[in-house]
């Protein structure tokens, strides 16, 4: 029997996309279909984890039951998908369905609790009237019942199957939504770029304070190479760390922790009245977030700000001193920012300055424009580590190189590569990279502006003055002879 596979499964669900197109936008949704994905994934393991154990033990109704309370997922007759193809032609679908998610978040409450929180099947303002909504609801059931679409965990082509497919089609959303969609995922390559910085190890605790739909978090599980990790996360969009859980459990990551809240204001991932500390932290926050929460900085409890409050106005340092509070003592992170972070004054300025200070800042990366969903600024990649032994800061400029695409560049993995040799080896290369030392910072005074430790200089070609001039002389020789050989030309033709 043939397996699904990850391309059958972004063909048959971006198909199901088709229902919604001209109604509503990507950014909307993708919230619809993606939910719909998860509760076909949720109802087709179910349903070969019961048929396995009523082939196990047949009647014995008690065995299978207390079989069944040990596996990841419960799920009741009547919030399966095969519930909602038999109640397609309902008319309240909108309803039913809403009901369906309802006891499936009951049903495993310890896992699932706020999952469903931010969709709603039955909703008049997004999916018309009655009518209207049933047929647009009905349609989507039709989609994910095709056969292709056969999710049973022994029918899949590898363990990362959906969970790549989700990830697939996160990515068409984000792309589709444009500036929406950048706050939400952060492109594949340059998450796979920022997993391999960090260089995560067996056993780590991994930390995302702004993870969004989870895919840096991901990436960074996927570098380590065995199931021996953990995964936190803290999102401030309710529909975006519903999308996130979803994608923590199609990966086949059940242990994640992901919280809902402000991470600034509101720092959920706490141990005995402190923030809890990580072996690796990643993020790509918002970037220069307005109205951050600077009017709790000089009160924060749990002494993040103790190297200065940036900026009301430009929240980036807010996010890197919440991760570096938030990194044990030899702790790693790495972190997307906009360049303005690398040279802005005031006090930025002072907070850079002692950042360098302590020894913390491993490494600048400048990359290329236009990379980045919703926005064509080009952005940076900072290192930062706990208890370094070296004093150098490297920096790196691959800001030239990219792969065109039709609306975003794109990092191939040989650009990924390059930058992480270079990197992991602190190479020099010309007009690409350069080590500089803390004496060169200072003499800077910790401006970290790139061009000025990697000169990316090209010189023009010295122009022969005399040489040009000669060849106008002749040029012009040259046009005096046609138009003399052109008139004799027109007299020959009495003209």
């Amino acid at each position: 029997m043939q397996k699904t596979t990850q391309s059958t499964i972004n063909n048959v669900v971006w198909k199901a996309c088709d229902t919604f197109r001209g109604t509503m936008d990507g950014s909307d949704y993708k919230d619809y279909v993606l939910t719909m994905l998860f509760v076909k994934y949720l109802s087709d393991f179910y349903k070969e984890k019961l048929e396995l154990l009523k082939e196990e033990y047949g009647d014995k109704i008690d065995r299978i039951e207390a079989k069944l309370k040990r596996e990841k997922f419960r799920l009741d007759e009547s919030c399966t998908f095969d519930y909602l193809v038999k109640h397609k032609e309902a008319s309240n679908l909108g309803e039913i369905m809403n009901k369906v998610l309802e006891r499936i978040e009951e049903d495993n409450r310890d896992k699932l609790e706020g999952i469903f929180r931010s969709i709603d099947f039955n909703n008049k303002n997004k999916l018309g009237d009655t009518k209207e909504r049933n047929s647009i609801l009905k349609n989507l059931i039709e989609d994910f019942s095709d056969t292709r679409l056969d999710l049973r965990p022994s029918m899949l082509e590898g363990n990362d199957v959906i969970g790549d497919a989700y990830e697939y089609l996160i990515s068409h959303f984000a792309s589709d939504a444009g500036k929406k969609g950048g706050e939400f995922y952060t492109p594949s390559e340059v998450s796979t770029l920022l997993a391999k910085l960090v260089e995560p190890k067996e056993g780590d605790m991994i930390y995302d304070p702004t993870c969004g739909s989870g895919s840096l978090l991901i990436k960074a599980s996927k570098e380590i190479g065995s199931k021996n990790f953990r995964l936190y996360g803290q999102e401030r969009n309710g529909q975006t760390q519903a999308l996130c859980k979803m994608n923590m459990f199609l990966h086949e990551i059940n242990d994640a922790v992901i919280e809902w809240g402000d991470t600034i204001r509101n720092p959920l991932h706490l141990q005995d009245n402190l923030l809890k500390t990580f072996d690796v932290v990643v993020a790509n926050p918002p970037f220069s977030l307005d109205k951050w929460g600077e009017e709790i900085a000089s009160e924060d409890s749990f002494g993040r700000f103790k190297y200065g409050t940036p900026p009301k106005s430009k929240g980036d340092f807010a996010f890197v001193l919440h991760m570096i509070s938030s990194l044990n003592s030899n702790g790693k992170m790495g972190v997307i920012l906009p360049h303005g972070v690398l040279f802005r004054g005031a006090s930025e300025g002072k907070i850079r300055t002692k950042l360098i200070e302590d020894n913390l800042l491993d490494a600048v990366i400048g990359l290329p424009a236009n990379l980045f969903f919703g926005t064509s600024i080009p952005a940076c990649i900072l290192i930062f580590k706990k208890n370094r032994p070296n004093k150098d800061i490297i920096f790196i400029d691959a800001s030239r190189e990219f792969e065109k695409g039709k609306n975003q560049n794109n990092l191939t993995d040989e650009h990924i590569a390059k930058i992480f040799d270079t990197y992991k080896n602190r190479k020099e290369i010309e007009k690409y990279s350069h080590v500089a030392t803390l004496q060169e910072i200072q003499e800077n005074d910790y401006n970290l502006n790139i061009p000025r430790y990697v000169d990316t200089f090209e010189e023009e070609e010295i122009i022969d003055l005399d040489a040009t001039k000669t060849n106008i002389a002749n040029i012009e020789n040259e046009l005096v002879e046609i138009k003399s050989k052109m008139s004799g030309y027109l007299r020959e033709l009495g003209l």
